[in-house]
This record gives C-alpha cells, sequence and structure tokens, in this order.
C-alpha cells in the first residue's frame, strides 16, 4: 500500500510573528487541501516569549525587560502559557483528521507524543509522556503563566520535569500542533521575561522553576547541539509514522501570504498585549 505523502519543512530562523504567521497560513493550506500534511522545524530570531492565546496581556510579560534585552513578543493562535524560545527545536504538526490522526484530540497529543519520546530517548534520557494533567494550583507568580511548569496529559518529562511543551489550535477537519523541545536553558531570563512582580524574590523564582522545568542538555554528561537535536527529530518522525516525507521550504505563496498575515495581526500590539475588554 502506498504511503500518503507528506511535507517536512525546514525555515531559517524567523521573527515570533513571522514563525507564527507561516504556521497558521499552513494550516489554512491543509485545510483547504491545497498542501498536503505538514510537519514543520524551525528556530527563533530574536529570542522570543510566545504568550497562549489565552493570555493576552502585558500582565503575563515583562515587557519592559524583554525589550531591553531584545527579545520578541508575539502571541500564539494556540492555547497553553507563555514560552521562552532560545536554544531549542521547534516543531510544528499540521494535518486533517484523518488517515494518521482522528478527531480524537488527546489521541493525537499521543501521537506527537511518541514521536517526542523516541527522540529524546535517543540522546539516553530516560524520559516519559505525562499520564496527567500536572495543574497549577499551588503554583503563584511566574510559575503560572510559564508553560513548562506543568506538564499536561501527553506532554514529556524527564525525572519529573517537563522537557517538551504544546499546544493545538483545531480548525473544522484540522488542527495545528507546535511545540518547543529545549536544548538549553536560561532560567534567570525565563524568570525575568516572564516575572511581572516588582516584589517577587529572584533567586527564590528561579529556584521554583529549577524544580519543575526541564531541556535536554540537563540529563547530559556531554552536551548535544540544536542541530543535532533538530536532525534526530526528522528521523524520528520518519521512522515511526508510516508516511513518506518530501523535505522542502515553504512556497513563495506561502511565505508571501505569511509576511502579509505577520503585519497584519502577529506585529500589532493590539492581538498580543491589549487587555480583553
Amino acid at each position: 500500500m502506498e504511503r500518503p505523502i507528506w511535507r517536512m519543512i525546514k525555515t531559517d530562523p524567523l521573527s515570533g510573528a513571522m514563525n507564527m504567521a507561516l504556521d497558521e497560513v499552513l494550516l489554512q493550506s491543509v485545510q483547504a487541501g491545497i498542501s498536503p500534511p505538514v510537519v514543520r522545524l524551525y528556530r527563533w530570531q530574536p529570542e522570543t516569549v510566545t504568550l497562549g492565546y489565552g493570555q493576552r496581556g502585558s500582565a503575563q510579560v515583562n515587557t519592559q525587560y524583554c525589550e531591553d534585552q531584545g527579545v520578541d513578543i508575539v502571541r500564539r493562535l494556540t492555547g497553553g502559557r507563555a514560552v521562552l524560545h532560545a536554544r531549542e527545536v521547534t516543531y510544528s504538526v499540521i494535518s486533517r483528521q484523518q488517515g494518521l490522526f482522528s478527531a480524537n484530540i488527546l489521541g493525537n497529543y499521543r501521537i506527537i507524543a511518541e514521536v517526542l519520546l523516541h527522540c529524546l530517548n535517543k540522546f539516553g534520557l530516560d524520559a516519559e509522556i505525562s499520564r496527567r494533567h500536572a495543574g497549577v494550583a499551588n503554583s503563584v507568580g511566574v510559575e503560572k503563566s510559564a508553560c513548562f511548569t506543568a506538564p499536561a496529559q501527553f506532554e514529556i518529562i524527564c525525572k519529573g520535569k517537563k522537557t517538551c511543551g504544546s499546544s493545538q489550535k483545531r480548525a473544522q477537519d484540522s488542527f495545528l500542533q507546535h511545540g518547543s523541545m529545549p536544548v538549553d536553558m536560561d532560567l534567570e531570563k525565563l524568570f525575568c521575561a516572564l516575572n511581572t512582580d516588582a516584589a517577587a524574590d529572584q533567586e527564590q523564582g528561579i529556584s521554583r522553576l529549577a524544580e519543575r522545568i526541564g531541556w535536554v542538555n540537563r540529563f547530559r554528561t556531554q552536551p548535544c547541539t540544536v542541530d543535532d537535536v533538530e536532525l534526530q527529530l526528522m528521523s524520528s518522525f520518519a521512522l515511526l509514522w508510516p508516511v513518506s516525507f518530501c523535505i522542502g521550504t515553504p512556497s513563495t505563496d506561502e511565505m508571501s501570504q505569511a509576511r502579509q498575515l505577520a503585519q497584519q495581526k502577529y506585529h500589532c500590539a493590539d492581538w498580543h498585549l491589549q487587555e480583553r475588554s
């Protein structure tokens, strides 16, 4: 039986606005039947804080610190909580609810989680798939807004610490899931970027983040690179899924649409910072 064709797209590092716009354009293309399903691997330039769709508002991010440090801020079209994207591999999976995937949201999370787990296991991490949502009942300050402080069901944990974060957007019979696999993590920068409480104790806050957050090189004696992890993740997708990947780049038209959408939506402060009425 012939395997279905998927696109595997690698893009050069892009701004937060362009990365989110391109994911949305690819979702529209897949939903319209213009494009086959997509796995996209990408990076960020400059470093970027993405806010979850429901996190609109400057109360979620230290805008002054981000401006001083040259860190982008953008709100995602997917849910969840804030992520600081720096030295990491970011992925998106965009598909119709057919073939490999269905209308079962958690089932789709699990299928993707198995690929992420396989990738981390290849680097010797004793990782596992979380079977429950940890919740945020005892979280305060930055911990309430930061994605990696509480694993959701079918996210990846290692030694009790969340090591991959993912979020999903559904559009009729299609969905987009994108996620972050940190290779290295600067907890001080994460704290400063998301802390909006002038009275918060930085040392204590960083210590609490360290209790909850994992990243690839935290669990390795021999550090690996972002390139290493990206290549392994591509291999894990190809090995585990019964599809044929065609490796390429976004089309000229897709990039043009993404630039327009970034300008009209994701670059606008009304989209990512203005409080909801």
